[in-house]
């Protein structure tokens, strides 16, 4: 039922424009491409990439840190089990492998929240800095359409809820992602000269 009303909804519309649409201005942009060719998003990739590989070695410090408490528990352990050991002495060393446990229980519970909070902190970062490179794209996308005084604009690389692409064909000269990609690095390579002296 919803597919029939869909498809008489869209054909209510489709006749209309059909007629109108020999004097509408289309256009085409390739998000996905003007995206990866966009210079700020491989600082961007390098940034995170730099923030995951600090959080990496981080990381890794507190497990071997947690590893080493582990064998320094293991061989409190073995020591206790030595026949020679006096009571006295094995009363020290069980008092000593009782706090290291506790210490130990301490240091995972601290590893678990380091690792948690920092995949948030780099997925938030991640999230933040696409919306903006998204932004400043989209940004160029409508100086374009302005100026060029476009109807439509529709994007390329997107899909449809069944996994279709929406744009089916268009013409290559509709296509306007390398004027916007070309704006895009220019603005930015503009930006970085004056910082850089």
């Amino acid at each position: 039922m919803k597919k029939l009303t869909l498809v008489a909804l869209f054909a209510a519309f489709a006749l209309p424009v059909a007629g109108y649409a020999q004097g509408l201005k289309i256009g085409t942009i390739d998000m996905n491409r003007a995206f990866k060719e966009y210079n700020k998003t491989k600082d961007a990739e390098g940034k995170i990439n730099d923030a995951k590989n600090a959080a990496k070695k981080e990381y890794d410090d507190r497990a071997d840190a947690y590893k080493k408490a582990l064998d320094e528990i293991n061989k409190l352990n073995q020591q206790l089990e030595a026949p020679a050991l006096s009571a006295d002495a094995k009363t020290k060393k069980a008092k000593d492998r009782d706090d290291k446990i506790a210490s130990i229980k301490n240091m995972e519970r601290e590893i678990n929240e380091f690792r948690q909070t920092r995949e948030k902190q780099l997925q938030d970062q991640a999230v933040r800095m696409r919306d903006g490179i998204v932004k400043e794209i989209t940004d160029v996308v409508m100086t374009k359409v302005k100026a060029d005084n476009m109807d439509l604009v529709f994007d390329k690389s997107g899909v449809s809820l069944n996994g279709v692409p929406i744009v089916m064909y268009a013409k290559d000269s509709y296509d306007f992602t390398t004027d916007v990609v070309t704006q895009l690095n220019k603005a930015a390579a503009t930006a970085a000269t004056p910082a850089k002296k």
